[in-house]
């Protein structure tokens, strides 16, 4: 996904799925904001490896519908929102999962 994709709107999904794609991303910044993708705490939100778990979630069903391109993609578009600090957390709850590599 380069500079031109970004200017010109291209996306890396089919457009049957523009609306779960938009939720999705919505949802992971409102994660950002309210709970954080990573705790220090297993339990309730979080799986025993200390990840969100809807964010978790949401990254294998990115996964599924258009691989490390569209994790990718809406990386960039929740980080521009949360910020660099929580945008590396998502990362990190993204470990392994399809090719995504913090």
């Amino acid at each position: 996904m380069g500079f031109f994709d970004d200017l010109f709107g291209k996306r890396p999904y089919p457009a049957e799925r523009k609306a779960e794609v938009e939720k999705m991303i919505a949802d992971l910044i409102r994660i950002g904001q309210n709970e954080d993708y990573l705790s220090e705490h297993t339990g309730g939100l979080f799986n025993g490896q200390y990840r969100n778990i809807q964010a978790v979630e949401i990254g294998r069903r990115l996964d599924a519908i258009g691989g490390f391109e569209l994790m990718e993609y809406a990386h960039k578009k929740v980080q521009h929102k949360v910020g660099a600090n929580l945008g590396s957390h998502l990362s990190y709850a993204w470990a392994d999962i399809g090719r995504w590599v913090p």
